[in-house]
């Protein structure tokens, strides 16, 4: 029986360096785009695919991604009194259940390996989604909802790609997949940056995964990698020598808001993709273009 995926993995602990002066005080995935936090935008996509339980690894200064995850009943009170009624909708919408969602802390930044081990108690023995929330994948159909229809049709570990430069595949998690594959594809090879030239295809991880819980006993053994790390391709590696692992084609755009362009131009796809806001903004930045 294939086990059903309802818990997600959001690590959060990051410093946000780039974007600083914003990140001083507040968390790079409270950033906004349009006008959703980034990390909004990345639990909607896994509530949309059915996820029931939400954790998050955090680190120091990121209280407010928990606030933002609770209700606030002075805010709601006050909507209520002034008959903000689409307000407090919006806000119920959003609101995970209780219980929905839990908190950790990453208090090493050991990377993105030593970040998802550190939610291993709460994921406990079942497989489970990790989303990155610096990449952000507009689409027609959420992507790790196309994940988990593949996972339920061919159970199996499952990472998002897409396709980059050949001349920048340096630059990415890499994977060789079995030729003459479709959507989803037997992954051959997995390397972590492979030095230039090197790289099996031009297919990068895109920052959604699938993975069963037996990852976890393999990153508690992990010696550490690229950068003094705990790299979780290497995990992953090492995990796909006994269990299937499957690339996910994703149908759309993705956006890195992890860096200041990738973030300025995600506002403006998701802005365009407002019927509230497309037409007037559409003209704004045709204007812009023409001065």
């Amino acid at each position: 029986m294939t086990l059903p995926i309802r818990k997600a993995v959001f690590p959060v602990a990051g410093l946000g360096t780039r974007f600083l002066p914003a990140t001083k005080a507040m968390p790079k995935e409270m950033l906004t785009v349009v006008d959703r936090p980034v990390i909004q935008h990345v639990v909607d996509e896994a509530r949309e695919a059915g996820v029931e339980h939400l954790i998050f690894v955090t680190g120091r200064n990121k209280g407010v991604i928990e606030d933002h995850f609770d209700r606030q009943f002075e805010l709601e009170e006050t909507l209520s009194d002034r008959g903000k009624r689409g307000e407090l909708d919006a806000l119920s919408r959003d609101q995970p259940g209780p219980g929905a969602t839990s908190f950790t802390r990453q208090q090493s930044p050991l990377g993105l390996g030593h970040a998802v081990w550190c939610a291993r108690e709460l994921v406990g023995k079942e497989p489970f989604a990790l989303l990155l929330p610096d990449m952000l994948h507009h689409g027609r159909v959420p992507c790790l909802k196309g994940m988990i229809d593949a996972y339920r049709k061919q159970p199996g570990n499952y990472v998002a790609v897409y396709e980059v430069p050949q001349s920048q595949a340096h630059q990415y998690g890499i994977v060789g997949i079995e030729a003459g594959s479709g959507r989803v594809a037997k992954i051959t090879k997995m390397i972590e940056k492979p030095p230039a030239g090197t790289a099996p295809s031009n297919l990068a991880i895109s920052g959604r995964y699938i993975l069963s819980a037996e990852i976890f006993d393999l990153l508690a053994k992990q010696s550490r990698g690229a950068g003094g790390e705990i790299q979780l391709t290497d995990a992953m590696i090492k995990l796909s020598e006994t269990q299937p692992f499957y690339a996910y084609t994703f149908d759309g755009r993705i956006y890195d808001c992890g860096s200041k362009v990738g973030f300025l131009v995600a506002n403006v796809a998701y802005a365009l993709a407002r019927d509230d806001i497309a037409p007037a903004f559409r003209h704004e930045l045709a204007a812009l273009l023409t001065d």
